[in-house]
């Protein structure tokens, strides 16, 4: 135990991986953490309450670590390790195959997506992975630097009417290169899915040269939004040393355990055809109709997309008329939309009833728009209204209504900063 100790005040407080070994040198479990000496540490004091750990520490004789740029590459190093040393007290996650695996599967444009279905032929697959959540924020994170799609819609690189096909928003987003209406080639996304399976596999050391190469040529050739795309990435690959604990790197999106929970359970409760991925909120902000301000906030797969935050200065109505400027807003939102063609959000969200809720939807019904489901939610009683229906009252734990909520609140939050800023402006300028 001496030595075990000894072994833990060494360890740096980094992510990294963590791997017991016995008398003979044999591994008998492999783990990750964000911080090596606390969390090894902590199976060093006290007895572990999870009998199979404390036996594994009653055999080990010796810890070692290896740490990681990031605790996304941490999950994905202790994967590999699992695999390849077959640990004793992990033998449990090759064998259960209830435990989530990364997919990349064997289409001409290669899905990217977490599984537990059985493989399959031509697909390739890492894992297991321990923490689902942590596998699905891992992807989030990754998507933006490769840009892989996680749709399952079926593409047939030789359909000459793919290009007619509107992208969703995670390619306006730049999570997504559209290979479902050909914005680019088998070869280019193939290119995109090595450099993924590049970072999977632990090989990370060309990938950062590789892209500015790139960027570089893109911009010798006078390519300068082929550049500023390669410098995207470039900052989104080098932020992955800078995030902090994957439980935070939705920038503390969710109130919930994961996104898709709410989004799956806003499905069933709303009786939409698939699962929302974007949903946008509208809210208000004005003091006795002063400097009256609104804003609009859009979360991408239950996770705040900033590129897409917008705020408006209410420009036709005067004094306290909620529903008016609602109106305003999203009249001035969809018109905008619908001439760039632009793609169109699943779920709009209101602050407020019913009133606020109908002013929404008369804006829609004008401009014609078709899929997009308008909700509202109430404070008071946190009910969700909707068209056709009395208002919905879930608990207070449900998933779908901790997602509204927080879009709703992320709204009113946007829309308050900005109210404050124009009122500071005022004020100084008196």
């Amino acid at each position: 135990m001496r030595r075990l100790r000894e072994a833990v005040r060494r360890m740096p407080s980094r992510p990294g991986v963590y791997v017991f070994r016995d008398g003979r040198g044999m591994a008998l479990y492999v783990g990750m953490s964000r911080s090596l000496r606390q969390r090894v540490g902590s199976y060093l004091h006290g007895v572990p309450e999870d009998p199979r750990i404390a036996r594994m520490v009653s055999q080990a004789r010796s810890v070692e670590a290896r740490t990681a740029a990031s605790e996304v590459e941490a999950m994905l190093l202790e994967a590999r390790l699992v695999r390849e040393m077959r640990p004793r007290y992990n033998r449990m996650l090759l064998d259960d195959k209830s435990f989530p695996r990364l997919r990349i599967s064997g289409d001409p444009y290669p899905l990217v997506a977490v599984t537990r279905d059985p493989p399959r032929k031509g697909d390739r697959e890492f894992g297991p992975f321990v923490d689902a959540g942590g596998l699905n924020r891992s992807l989030a994170l990754l998507q933006p630097v490769f840009r892989f799609r996680t749709c399952e819609i079926d593409i047939d690189p030789d359909d000459p009417k793919r290009r007619f096909f509107r992208p969703c928003l995670l390619y306006s987003i730049q999570r997504c290169t559209a290979p479902c209406n050909g914005s680019i080639s088998p070869e280019a996304y193939a290119r995109d899915i090595r450099g993924l399976v590049r970072f999977l596999e632990g090989d990370r050391s060309a990938l950062l040269p590789d892209f500015r190469k790139r960027m570089k040529d893109a911009s010798a050739a006078l390519r300068y939004e082929e550049a500023a795309e390669w410098r995207d990435r470039i900052r989104a690959l080098e932020s992955l040393d800078r995030r902090g604990p994957l439980s935070n790197a939705a920038e503390a999106a969710a109130p919930f355990l994961r996104p898709a929970d709410g989004l799956g359970q806003l499905r069933e409760i709303l009786g939409l055809e698939s699962e929302p991925r974007v949903v946008e909120g509208v809210d208000i902000a004005t003091v006795h109709g002063e400097a009256s301000v609104g804003s609009l906030v859009r979360f991408a797969g239950g996770i705040p997309d900033k590129s897409g935050y917008r705020r408006f200065r209410i420009r036709t109505v005067k004094g306290m008329n909620d529903p008016a400027m609602i109106a305003e807003v999203v009249r001035r939102r969809f018109r905008r939309l619908l001439a760039e063609g632009a793609a169109l959000p699943d779920i709009l969200l209101v602050d407020g009833g019913r009133s606020q809720l109908n002013a929404a939807t008369a804006v829609l019904d004008s401009f014609g728009v078709k899929g997009v489901t308008a909700l509202g939610l109430a404070k008071r009683e946190e009910e969700i209204h909707r068209l056709g229906g009395g208002p919905l009252r879930l608990s207070r734990h449900a998933p779908a209504l901790r997602l509204l909520q927080h879009v709703r609140d992320e709204a009113h939050r946007f829309a308050g900063h900005y109210h404050h800023l124009l009122r500071s402006r005022a004020i100084r300028a008196r």
